[in-house]
């Protein structure tokens, strides 16, 4: 794309918090910044923000932090007003280090920013795609919260007295949660006794509630999934958690650029380490959305195990030296490439 001064007249620079949103307006030619404004976290507030920018020009864009968090409702309000809107990150801190830090700053360094980067990404979707990803949130929650109670229930048992342990010994978790959830106390256990039970049976009671939390969640994402991209659970390897999580990181056509874009934003793009005269060094990337890399890691593991293609590359990358390490980052890549098109030329919901 061209540069923004080349484009718009004015840059709405906004910096997001919970409670407020400091805006600063910023000539695009001269990067001076032309007026200023914090309001409240509200519909009038964003409606102030508004009609300051009306006050200066037609030819604007905004710049906002944290559209998919703090900044998610002045997001959705510019977008329905047909206003042009931009997603940053936060301010490198290089930038930050040797200067002032305050709200006001903060906005004017977020318009500077939007005028100083090549390309600039656009807000995620609403609708769908963020009913998925508070479905994953709760989700994640329920099963990391199941999780610790069944820690905290197996660790109980190592040292519970021995009427406990007789019935909980060499079971599996499972198991062991569900006779737990059973206990019952008797009257001539003594208190250590009695209170270990009925600790026990709160934990496994809690861990089952979560359990069956979680699977009502994911079915939900599952129909969700399934009413916007069938196709996506076509592919193998791919559940309808693994194929949220794709659709939130991606959110829309066009968002993400390109192929290698979306292999950066998954951190499965090779990054150049070269030192002198070595041109051939690669290093891994361990930036971008953790939970997508995530994701195409639970794929390529399945495919390694049950996709016949998969197994076979496997096999010759094994047979001409590559690590599991390596054969894995490469399937990576590939998934990532392979993705981006289905997502951006399959067919989806009318």
């Amino acid at each position: 794309m061209n540069s923004l001064s080349e484009i718009v007249d004015v840059v709405i620079g906004v910096d997001t918090h919970v409670e407020t949103h400091t805006a600063a307006v910023v000539d695009a030619h001269t990067g001076a910044v032309l007026d200023q404004l914090t309001v409240p976290t509200t519909l009038e507030g964003y409606q102030d923000l508004v009609d300051l920018a009306d006050a200066h020009s037609a030819l604007r864009v905004w710049a906002i932090e944290g559209t998919g968090g703090h900044g998610a409702g002045l997001a959705r309000h510019l977008t329905g007003s047909q206003e042009v809107v931009h997603e940053l990150d936060r301010p490198e801190r290089a930038r930050r280090r040797h200067g002032a830090k305050s709200d006001p700053l903060d906005a004017a360094r977020a318009a500077r920013e939007a005028l100083a980067r090549p390309v600039l990404g656009t807000p995620r979707a609403g609708g769908d795609r963020q009913a998925l990803s508070v479905l994953l949130a709760a989700r994640s929650s329920a099963v990391d919260a199941a999780t610790i109670a069944q820690r905290q229930l197996f660790s109980l048992v190592i040292a519970a007295p021995d009427p406990l342990r007789a019935k909980l010994r060499g079971k599996k978790l499972p198991e062991m949660v569900r006779v737990a959830a059973r206990l019952r106390v008797h009257p001539g256990w003594d208190t250590e006794t009695a209170t270990t039970a009925t600790v026990l049976r709160t934990l496994a009671r809690r861990a089952q509630v979560l359990a069956l939390e979680a699977r009502d969640l994911e079915k939900q994402i599952l129909t969700l999934v399934r009413s916007w991209r069938p196709d996506l659970l076509a592919q193998p390897g791919i559940g309808p958690i693994v194929a949220a999580t794709v659709l939130c990181a991606w959110s829309h056509p066009g968002r993400v650029r390109s192929e290698a874009a979306f292999a950066m934003l998954a951190g499965a793009a090779p990054i150049p380490a070269n030192s002198g005269q070595v041109t051939t060094r690669y290093r891994l990337n361990r930036h971008g959305d953790r939970q997508l890399n995530m994701a195409l890691h639970v794929i390529v593991l399945s495919r390694q195990r049950y996709h016949a293609p998969t197994r076979t590359y496997t096999e010759r990358r094994t047979t001409q030296g590559r690590t599991p390490r390596e054969i894995r980052r490469c399937l990576k890549r590939y998934i990532a490439r392979d993705l981006y098109r289905l997502l951006e030329h399959g067919p989806t919901r009318a």
